[in-house]
């Protein structure tokens, strides 16, 4: 078959198999472009999931009519100067979207720009475009799609049920708002109720990204603000003990773009890795801005990956950025534990033929949940209320509130249940310390402190151990040497293609030292970093501390509970345990009038 030149309704259309993927993808190249003509106000409109209706309408600053008339040309576009591609200040640029989506679909652009006396309307059916003919509208543009895919019926079977791709619109508008908190944005669509972000200012980011993630992530934010040669980090973080079972919660930015990277999403991991079990995910919105010349967001049409020019940089600026924050607000418990501990509370039933108004005068209290307990009665009249001595099984044991302890941040200890939890009051509420974790946390980050003071120490191998490798693979491990060798691990070059091992950490004992070497060159070439044998090393820390730390169902003293409060207060990291679980939980006396309906 002789070579012959593709038409332009079919070059066209092969490019919006790469541009427009589903509705969704329509969705972001049109309320991007409302962004990018500066637009205050942006409404989202679907029908079908945005097969039968995407409507997006602005009140940008709108085109004329020659560049209504250019713009659904391919490679057309008002955003590149002197065809720059390393200097992109805007969303968009490539020129391919609205070509792609009218070769595709029924596209009606209805625009006005200022200089104009009055809007302009053009439409393209499955690339047959109308003359330009006049329009009403006051202000901005408003883009119609209709009929997506009915020209390529073979892609109307890819795409999933309305309810799914309305999900998916949701997700890219939410995205976007998160990215731009002075734009208000309405979406509304049959498949959901209408829902509006109004604009709370550059200055009040978290305003905005509680109003998208919800009030808990509000409450258990932590900022970020980190910069280093001239890359800047900024955002919020959920506390560890906020996390969720997937990595949906975690919000990317690249010059207020939203992006899909690797090399990010890798970085939050590793932040998170001393914090959170690997199956468990922080709740997080960063964003990264750097000059336009050290990112190439000129990957993927769809403009959802990025390369950094100094990637191990980036990264390393958004690991210290999220462990300095973390390590800050290390003390602080996760505001949803007290509603949680709320909501685990049941109404005690009544038990049958029990009528506390025709008791005796002197009732025997009875709880179904807590048994026999041991309290001390501070004033003469509660003694009426003494049923004796406690049973044998008796495991609550209460003492007086030391004064002094009460206005400390975890308060003064007063109980311990079950020989596991400490009951502690404080000047406005109550806290249940969880011993064993926070016991372990604190034994952890002792070892960690050591680890950094003394180095870790090294065992040599009585013969080196010859790991042969692929000659790129080996290369970046023989560059790392000297940073290898912090962590205890001893290598250097044997040949091409092949490293021998010397000395291994002792902490790690007996090891599979070809395993671990060929798991660290593979992280290696990805990420380019030595953290995964760090990361392995916090690992056998925390498991030591697990096993040298305070067991449940030990008795402590008084004294005992109160030091290992104050322990806490001054360790970094103590609101959770190395699993990433809470240490404790923090009752306001708000919280426990709402258990007896008094609020």
């Amino acid at each position: 078959m002789p070579v012959r030149q593709l038409s332009e309704a079919v070059v066209n259309r092969i490019a919006a198999g790469e541009v427009v993927e589903r509705p969704a993808s329509v969705v972001k190249e049109l309320v991007e472009n409302a962004l990018d003509a500066g637009a205050t106000r942006i409404d989202v409109l679907t029908d079908g999931g945005g097969r039968r209706l995407i409507r997006v309408t602005d009140d940008g600053a709108g085109m004329t009519r020659a560049d209504l008339e250019l713009c659904v040309e391919r490679h057309a576009t008002s955003k590149l100067e002197a065809d720059d591609l390393m200097a992109i200040h805007t969303l968009g640029f490539r020129g391919e979207a609205l070509p792609s989506i009218g070769s595709v679909a029924r596209l009606t652009i209805t625009t006005r720009h200022a200089s104009e006396p009055h809007a302009w309307s053009l439409t393209v059916d499955a690339g047959d475009k109308s003359e330009v003919k006049p329009a009403a509208l006051s202000q901005g543009t408003t883009i119609e799609v209709r009929d997506l895919f009915y020209a390529t019926p073979a892609r109307l079977k890819f795409l999933k049920t309305d309810r799914s791709e309305g999900e998916a619109v949701r997700e890219v508008v939410r995205r976007l708002a998160m990215s731009r908190p002075d734009v208000t944005f309405t979406l509304a669509g049959e498949e959901r109720a209408p829902v509006t972000w109004s604009a709370a200012g550059e200055e009040q980011p978290l305003v905005r990204l509680g109003d998208v993630l919800g009030a808990d992530f509000r409450a258990n934010a932590i900022a970020i603000d980190a910069e280093r040669e001239g890359v800047h980090v900024t955002g919020f973080a959920g506390l560890p003990t906020l996390s969720r079972a997937n990595s949906l919660g975690q919000y990317l930015f690249v010059n207020g773009r939203p992006v899909r990277d690797k090399l990010m999403v890798g970085a939050v991991r590793g932040a998170y890795a001393d914090y959170l079990p690997r199956d468990r995910h922080p709740v997080l919105a960063l964003f990264v801005t750097l000059p336009s010349s050290e990112v190439d967001v000129n990957v993927h049409p769809a403009k959802t990956e990025v390369r950094f020019r100094d990637s191990g940089l980036v990264r390393g600026l958004i690991v210290s950025a999220l462990k300095h924050a973390l390590a800050r607000e290390g003390q602080r418990a996760a505001s949803t534990g007290g509603g949680a501990t709320i909501a685990a509370f049941r109404p005690v039933p009544r038990r049958s033929g029990y009528d506390w108004r025709n008791s005796p005068a002197r009732p025997t209290p009875w709880s179904p949940t807590l048994g026999s307990v041991a309290l001390g009665f501070e004033e003469v009249a509660q003694a009426a209320f003494d049923v004796g001595g406690p049973s044998a099984d008796a495991r609550v044991e209460s003492f007086a509130p030391a004064p002094d302890l009460i206005d400390r941040p975890l308060g003064a200890a007063r109980a311990q249940i079950h020989e596991t939890y400490i009951v502690t009051q404080t000047r406005d509420g109550l806290v249940i310390v969880d011993q064993h974790a926070a016991h372990e946390r604190i034994v952890y980050e002792r070892m960690k402190a050591a680890l950094d003071k003394a180095g870790i120490g090294r065992q040599i191998l009585l013969i080196p151990e010859i790991v042969e490798l692929d000659e790129g693979d080996a290369a970046r491990l023989v560059a790392r040497a000297g940073e290898l060798e912090r962590f205890g691990l001893v290598l250097e070059a044997f040949g091409p293609g092949a490293v021998a091992v010397r000395e291994t950490p002792s902490l790690l004992g007996e090891v599979n030292v070809r395993g671990m070497v060929c798991d660290l060159a593979e992280h290696m070439a990805e990420w380019d970093d030595s953290l995964p044998l760090e990361r392995r090393l916090l690992h056998v820390s925390a498991t030591m501390a697990c096993h040298g730390s305070v067991r449940a169902g030990r008795r402590l003293k008084p004294d005992e509970m109160n030091a290992l409060l104050r322990e806490m207060e001054s360790t970094p990291n103590s609101g959770q345990c190395n699993h990433g679980r809470p240490t404790y939980v923090e009752l306001k006396l708000g919280d426990i009038e709402r258990l007896f309906g008094r609020k």
